[in-house]
């Protein structure tokens, strides 16, 4: 559905002003590209404040505490 609704978007950008659009159907691989050093770190850091969370908690949970889970 993202991929349908970005299409569409790149499609009225072709028509108001085809230069930019083909400009970004070229730059957005390069970018892609770009950002997937800050996805490793982000996920790096996600691990990390995790495993924090869980040695902070873990007094707690051998307590008997059990956290309820997220609302979906």
């Amino acid at each position: 559905m993202r991929a349908l609704v970005v299409f569409l978007l790149w499609a009225i950008l072709l028509v108001l002003c085809w230069p930019l659009a083909l400009v970004l159907l070229i730059l957005w691989p390069i970018l892609w590209l770009l950002s997937i050093p800050f996805r490793i770190v982000g996920s790096l850091m996600e691990g990390i404040l995790a495993l924090v969370k869980a040695i902070f908690l873990l007094p707690a949970r051998l307590l008997g505490y059990r956290p309820t889970p997220p609302a979906p």
